[in-house]
């Protein structure tokens, strides 16, 4: 089980645990960081799971899909690491990852 550093919004560093059979976002979220909105749910539908990866790490992810990127297209605070956490899949391969969450509008 992959484990993830995760920078809160406002700064809190916080290690989780990730389930290799789940997404960034469902480990988040079942970390009670309540500023990652995730409003449709994983549905690849809405951008509110938008995290920051560390540039670092950001080679160590699957490719993002057409999909994902037009999404992230229409976020305000994208920078080149910007990902969707619904989209994020992580395996021990990417043990130690680095992550922030976006503060939301």
């Amino acid at each position: 089980m992959p484990t993830v550093k995760l920078t809160r919004a406002d700064g809190q560093v916080r290690e989780l645990y990730v389930d290799p059979t789940g997404t960034l976002m469902e480990a988040i979220r079942d970390a009670n960081c309540d500023e990652l909105l995730a409003l449709c749910g994983g549905c690849l539908s809405c951008a509110t799971c938008h995290v920051h990866v560390d540039p670092a790490d950001f080679d160590r992810l699957a490719p993002m899909s057409e999909d994902e990127n037009a999404l992230l297209e229409g976020v305000d605070n994208r920078v080149a690491s910007s990902r969707l956490s619904c989209q994020v899949w992580l395996d021990d391969s990417h043990e130690g990852i680095a992550i922030q969450l976006v503060e939301t509008g």
